[in-house]
Formats: C-alpha cells, sequence, structure tokens
C-alpha cells in the first residue's frame, strides 16, 4: 500500500447543476474580470491555449457567435493558459478575435474547473450554476448552441 504524504482528496466535480468556481483573471491588455461580477449573464467560460489547433478552429465560430449574442445578458470568456501574452497576442490579432481574452497561464482557474484537456467550455446559467460543460471544439454559432445559450438567457 502507498500512501503519499499531503495528498488532498480529489475536489468535488464540478458539474451541472453545480456552482461556478468563482475566480478573477487579467484581460489580455485590458482590466481583470471576476466570473462572480457577470453574475445576471449567462456566460460561455471556454479554456484554451494558442498551441491547440482544435482551439483555433474552434476560434472563429466563437467569435461569431459572440457576434449575434454579445451584449448585455450574454458574455464570452475565452481563458488562455499560455505562459507569455505576446503568443496570445498575435493569436488573437491573427484571428481578429474581439471578445474578452482572460490569463491563467498558472493554470489555477483550469483547476478549479479541473480542467486538463483544451479546449474545454463551460456554460454558466444567469445564477452562477453551471448549465453544461463541452469537452473538445464546436461550432458555436450552430444553431443547437445558438437556441441553448438563448433558451438561458430567456430564463430570468
Amino acid at each position: 500500500m502507498w500512501v503519499v504524504a499531503g495528498a488532498e482528496r480529489p475536489a468535488t466535480p464540478v458539474g451541472e447543476g453545480h456552482p461556478a468556481p468563482d475566480f478573477t483573471l487579467p484581460v489580455l491588455d485590458g482590466q481583470p474580470v471576476s466570473l462572480g461580477s457577470l453574475r445576471g449573464r449567462v456566460v460561455l467560460l471556454s479554456f484554451w491555449a494558442t498551441w491547440c489547433k482544435p482551439c483555433e478552429d474552434e476560434m472563429p465560430a466563437m467569435q461569431r457567435l459572440h457576434g449575434v449574442l454579445g451584449g448585455a445578458d450574454f458574455e464570452l470568456l475565452a481563458v488562455s493558459v499560455d505562459e507569455g501574452d505576446e503568443e496570445v497576442r498575435a493569436f488573437r490579432d491573427r484571428l481578429a478575435l474581439r471578445f474578452p481574452i482572460l490569463r491563467d497561464p498558472g493554470k489555477e482557474a483550469a483547476r478549479a474547473y479541473q480542467t486538463f484537456r483544451f479546449p474545454e467550455s463551460w456554460l454558466i446559467d444567469r445564477n452562477g450554476v453551471v448549465a453544461a460543460r463541452y469537452i473538445g471544439p464546436r461550432e458555436w454559432d450552430d444553431p443547437l448552441y445558438v437556441e441553448r445559450i438563448r433558451k438561458l438567457i430567456d430564463a430570468k
């Protein structure tokens, strides 16, 4: 039998119906944002990295989704786990991304969400409760996802 000194029990999985862990992270070239400050809005939270080809592949659809739904009732937050700002800035500029890109180089927020595969996204309702978890890339502007998000927006 092996015992690891100082080992912690795994945290309860963050899943549908559970409160979304709060965090505060700096926005690339901007002020810090806390998830808690967005209470009252539906949030699509996506963890990604510049070296992740599936992450790059889904970004144009995320930009289109943000263009359709972004506003007072919906926010898209893309959390980069890259170490440096320059590669994130170049990625953003190359793909003409205009939604907020948050920086999590130490992966503290990613760990709070038990995220280690990228991309991984979380749909969070107005009350800060996880509505869905998506592992892998998505066509976020597909009518299926747009309708799912609109239903959460309309559930006031």
